[in-house]
């Protein structure tokens, strides 16, 4: 038997309805986009229908979407493509007044933090905003941290490792009202939690297509009417000159098709993921009393997410143990061949004694109840055996 996959939080496997569209794209719409002829036609007819589908699930227009490369390459956009952007004249005849500013937080995925970093190696001027002991931001801690140079504030709308939600759409009433731009990865939250583009007030909005059941090496870029970026990748026309390359007419065809399955199921779908994370953790607290602890917010928090510290255990050891069941620790650093607490941990400040053993459990479409119960009596059995 395969392992009980409980790690939908580091990719979703491609839904059979969307890999059907995709092969059927693949052997049918092979033309050029970009071409006037009935080839090249149809396949740009398809490419819009996506774009309609994936702009219906967040509440944008279909204008609004540029397709990329992944989540990654949204989020480089929206960070890069923000700071790079020179309205009057180079970076090089500002002063240190007028280097632009970025807001970001402790907790974000390494496809913004990485890019916040080039920026200040541009020059720019970087805050990185603390979080509470639930992984959340503070919407104040943003409002005084906005200075008359800020470009950009990006922050995640669900954290990756212990699902903590942001407060988001007052985090968006505030940039709005400053006039500051607001960057929202939504890599995580999309498909699991309701998103609307318009309620959050996000300008920018990052989606990742393997997080939701299409293939990896797709996703989107969220750019507001209005929104000007410098384009990371330049050449033809492309995405209405936002990035250059001829479309990947397929994989779009499945971003679109998981959209749209996304959107309709997502009701019961919630209901679904909260009663077996539920059930899961349950079973865990039940058998393990206080040697389990949650990390993470007790409430705001994605309904599939369960990220739990084994007290006395090593996360990674304890999963190595079990491996009937496929899961991880996180975004757990491996240093010289030993093992140190996750950096969101840290930022949450968590102690490290007990956040070595954090595990993120991720539960999705397609897991089962008997899943849920084989997986926490092999984790009961193995956390029971240390020592």
């Amino acid at each position: 038997m395969p392992p009980i996959y409980l790690d939908f939080n580091a990719t979703t496997p491609v839904d059979p309805r969307v890999a059907d569209a995709i092969e059927h794209a693949l052997r049918m719409l092979w033309g050029n986009p970009s071409s006037t002829h009935y080839y090249g036609q149809q396949a740009h007819a398809a490419i819009e229908t996506a774009r309609g589908q994936l702009a219906s699930f967040i509440g944008a227009k279909p204008g609004e979407i540029v397709f990329t490369g992944g989540g990654s390459e949204a989020s480089n956009h929206a960070i890069k493509g923000t700071g790079l952007l020179r309205p009057r004249g180079i970076w090089s005849r500002f002063t240190d007044r007028t280097l632009p500013h970025f807001i970001t937080s402790a907790v974000e995925h390494p496809a913004t933090l990485q890019p916040m970093e080039y920026m200040r190696k541009l020059g720019a001027h970087i805050t990185i905003l603390d979080v509470d002991g639930t992984g959340m931001v503070n919407p104040d801690d943003v409002r005084k941290a906005i200075t008359p140079q800020t470009r950009l504030v990006s922050i995640m709308h669900a954290n990756n490792e212990v699902g903590t939600i942001m407060p988001i759409a007052e985090i968006g009433r505030i940039c709005r009202e400053r006039g500051v731009l607001l960057h929202v990865d939504c890599a995580q939250s999309l498909g699991k939690i309701a998103v609307n583009v318009r309620e959050l007030f996000a300008d920018l909005v990052t989606i990742a297509g393997h997080k939701l059941y299409a293939p990896k090496g797709i996703g989107a870029l969220f750019v507001r009417d209005g929104v000007r970026l410098e384009p990371l990748i330049h050449g033809a026309g492309h995405e209405d000159g936002r990035r250059a390359g001829t479309e990947n007419t397929p994989y779009i065809v499945g971003l679109g098709i998981a959209a749209h399955l996304c959107q309709i199921g997502l009701p019961a779908s919630i209901d679904n993921l909260l009663s077996l994370r539920d059930r899961l953790h349950e079973k865990l607290r039940a058998a393990l009393g206080e040697k389990l602890s949650l990390n993470g917010h007790p409430e705001m928090r994605l309904p599939n997410t369960l990220n739990v510290n084994f007290h006395g255990c090593n996360g990674a050891e304890l999963l190595r143990r079990v491996p009937e069941i496929a899961a991880s620790t996180g975004a757990a650093c491996h240093e010289k061949g030993k093992e140190s607490p996750s950096p969101i941990l840290c930022a949450m400040r968590v102690n490290p004694e007990i956040s070595i053993g954090a595990v993120r459990l991720s539960v999705g479409r397609g897991t089962t109840i008997d899943e849920i119960d084989r997986a926490a009596e092999l984790l009961i059995l193995v956390a029971m055996s240390y020592s």
